[in-house]
């Protein structure tokens, strides 16, 4: 195979010698389709936002906004794309173009259709209430010329989504399903296997070839480093990865769902991962972000893993050899070097049960949405009265790997949790890590932050349940 097929805009279209290392966006502008942009090739800007049509739970679809420059062209056989020229033309605009334009809310006009792209994902969600728009699912997309109030004006000014809106009508319809594909080239090959025993199959026979799931970090690494893969080998739709179930003593989050349909299937029964949602990247990235690949790349900076580490989550890794289970705690290895063999995927992430009732989480960067922590804390608490029964702190941003802050874990457990108690505690949590100075951060301000969200989530949290 050296082709694949996909319908863009409604329209079936064949792209022939593909290369596996091809975004969606260089072939939609290939094909003419320039209103999608390369503004920062790595995701930040929204330029190039397009809408994919995904499957929901009840058989629907859902258009969901992503970062065209980081999804491969590859992954999408078969698939259904819509760029903001699909949605409307000139003399038969789509309400959000009409909106954006009668409020003055373009200028230069580059940034324009990722935005158009970003309020029709918002537009059609099927669970928006009608005169109400979330803003923030515009948080991936940045404008440097028009300023955002006109643009925010056109969001709040879209109704409810009219019955025989062709859009509308097609989240009625089942979403195209995956295709099997191989593509062979001089520069690689790309696979995708249609479920998971080929994938490990695959894995077997090519260890530590490149696992794609969001493309979120992968991507970046193509666009703006040009690295490139003998061996991909797409995961993100993988049925077995897709799972997220409740048990009596567990909560398993398949690995290859993305961040955006955690939360949605969640729904704010763990209050831990929804404070960090809103704070992890944007909508455009949580929609392919998946927390396999958060905690398969191993960063030290990653958003989630102090979650996962204050949630004393473990991950489930597979082969064809079978499944084992490696506490996150245990995981991280080295900077970027984790226990995960190169035969090995990470299938699902499990969290015990019943959840720590107080829970915080703290994420200290240069702006409060998309960006990249300097620290990040994650904190689980459990009290016996005013007694510390157990306590969870996992960091990110301090150290070469996320870790536990066991000394100061050490520090409050079975103490009164009060004032004087998580001050002498602050101090113990100061020195936990080796953080370094760099272009973020200092690693005096680094060690003052730990100190501070310690202080910050008993004031904050937990003050008015104890006595001070």
């Amino acid at each position: 195979m050296d082709s694949i097929t996909l319908t863009v805009n409604g329209v079936p279209r064949e792209a022939r010698d593909v290369r596996p290392h091809t975004t969606l966006l260089n072939w939609l502008r290939d094909q003419g389709l320039t209103g999608c942009k390369e503004g920062c090739a790595e995701g930040e800007c929204g330029a190039c936002a397009v809408l994919l049509a995904r499957p929901t739970e009840e058989g629907g679809t859902r258009l969901e906004s992503v970062n065209a420059c980081l999804v491969l062209l590859p992954a999408l056989n078969g698939q259904e794309v819509v760029t903001a020229e699909g949605l409307g033309a000139p003399g038969a605009l789509h309400p959000v173009q009409r909106e954006l334009a009668f409020r003055g809310g373009s200028q230069c006009g580059y940034c324009t259709p990722g935005f158009v792209v970003s309020m029709a994902a918002e537009y059609y969600r099927e669970d928006r209430p009608a005169q109400e728009f979330d803003i923030h699912a515009l948080s991936g997309n940045l404008c440097r010329c028009t300023g955002y109030r006109p643009i925010a004006d056109a969001a709040n000014a879209l109704g409810r989504v009219a019955e025989e809106d062709p859009f509308a009508q097609r989240r009625e319809q089942p979403a195209p399903v995956p295709q099997a594909t191989h593509l062979t080239t001089p520069e690689g090959e790309f696979y995708r296997p249609t479920t998971l025993a080929e994938a490990l199959g695959l894995l077997a026979a090519y260890p530590g070839a490149m696992l794609l799931a969001g493309g979120t970090d992968w991507g970046v690494d193509i666009n703006i480093r040009h690295s490139r893969a003998r061996v991909t080998i797409a995961i993100d739709r993988l049925p077995e990865l897709q799972t997220l179930i409740w048990n009596d003593d567990a909560l398993e989050i398949g690995a290859g769902l993305n961040l955006s349909e955690i939360e949605r299937r969640l729904a704010g029964r763990v209050p831990l991962l929804e404070e960090l949602f809103p704070l992890f990247a944007s909508r455009l990235i949580r929609n392919s972000a998946t927390l396999g690949g958060n905690l398969g790349t191993a960063s030290p900076i990653g958003d989630s893993p102090p979650v996962l580490l204050a949630l004393d989550a473990r991950l489930v890794l597979a082969s064809t050899a079978g499944e084992r289970e490696v506490p996150l705690a245990e995981y991280f290895t080295g900077y970027r070097r984790t226990q995960r063999r190169p035969d090995e995927l990470i299938r699902a992430v499990r969290i015990p049960l019943p959840l720590a009732p107080l829970t915080g989480f703290y994420k200290i960067a240069k702006r409060r949405f998309d960006d990249i922590s300097s620290v990040a804390v994650g904190i689980a608490l459990d009290l016996d009265g005013d007694v510390v029964r157990s306590i969870r702190i996992g960091l990110g941003g301090v150290a070469a790997t996320p870790l536990r802050a066991l000394a100061t874990e050490e520090a409050l457990t079975g103490k009164p949790w009060n004032e004087r108690t998580v001050r002498e505690a602050a101090r113990v949590l100061r020195g936990e890590g080796t953080p370094l100075d760099d272009h973020r951060a200092s690693a005096a301000y680094r060690a003052a932050m730990l100190e501070q969200t310690l202080l910050k989530f008993f004031f904050e949290k937990t003050a008015q349940e104890v006595t001070v």
